[in-house]
């Protein structure tokens, strides 16, 4: 394990990582313009894996997501007289199960993608076809080829459907988040450090998830790696917050306090693995 004898640790305290992307915006305002940052690591709390546990896997953590927005514009006319009109409720319904044949049929199988619709909205009244009908939800995917694939064959469906339907397909294509990925170097360095701290059982290969987090724009600038400690499953909780290992965004969810002491020394054998026990200055 290469090791600096001096550096400089700074402390980034991140906003707004859950929706409004709080590292891209830090990255935007100059965060490694005023920094002179070499590496970077950070880590999540992983409801489910037992207390203490560190996952690290070198590669892909975490997927990108995207969000979409598909709005099927046609024609109402009242429900007793469908004739009249174009039917946006009918295509968009189509339009569901026609999404899926992408992930079924023009990705590759070994890649993991996601696409789930989440949201349709469609009309007031039960006696009248609405005008238009929205359908929205997200894509989950490592690959950024995968992803481009994905938004493409999106792209055509939607228009080409709602074509075939006497209807117009207007497709919208959010790009939000981009996938997690560790680097090399940096994982086996962090990897290191866990297991001399905490043991080698107690450190495991993370198993990727299809969820996202936007650390990835940091890793995307600098070599660096995110990995997971586990947060138990969920004894340490009192009554009232609900049964099981809770996961993430869960209303019962309680962070486990005998966590703290663990990812406190977690950062402190880090940094004197990198920088060597003298000279560290932080910030």
């Amino acid at each position: 394990m290469p090791v600096a004898t001096t550096g400089t640790v700074y402390v980034i305290f991140q906003p707004a990582e859950e929706g409004d992307a709080g590292a891209k915006a830090m990255i935007n305002d100059g965060l490694f313009e005023r920094f002179l940052i070499d590496e970077i690591y950070g880590y999540h709390n992983w409801p489910g894996y037992p207390q203490g546990t560190v996952g690290i896997v070198a590669g892909a953590m975490m997927a990108s997501a995207s969000e979409f927005k598909i709005k099927v514009v046609g024609k109402g006319a009242h429900a007793a007289m469908p004739q009249l009109g174009a039917d946006p409720l009918l295509v968009a319904c189509q339009l569901v199960q026609g999404l899926q044949s992408i992930v079924t049929r023009n990705v590759n199988p070994l890649e993991s993608v996601v696409l789930s619709v989440t949201k349709i909205h469609c009309g007031e009244a039960t006696n009248i076809i609405a005008d238009d009908c929205v359908i929205e939800g997200t894509v989950r995917c490592f690959s950024e080829e995968t992803l481009q694939t994905v938004e493409q064959r999106m792209a055509k469906i939607s228009q080409d459907l709602c074509s075939a339907f006497d209807c117009e397909g207007q497709f919208m294509f959010e790009r939000a988040y981009p996938a997690t990925i560790n680097h090399a170097s940096q994982a086996q360095y962090m990897r290191e450090v866990a297991e001399s701290l905490l043991g080698e059982d107690q450190v495991v290969n993370f198993t990727p998830t299809m969820g996202s987090e936007d650390f990835s724009f940091f890793l995307q600038e600098k070599p660096g790696c995110y990995f997971a400690l586990g947060n138990g499953d969920g004894d340490h909780r009192d009554l009232g917050h609900g049964m099981g290992p809770c996961t993430l965004h869960n209303p019962s969810y309680d962070f486990n306090d005998a966590l703290i002491p663990i990812g406190a020394s977690l950062w402190v054998r880090l940094v004197e693995a990198r920088l060597g026990k003298g000279g560290i200055k932080c910030e």
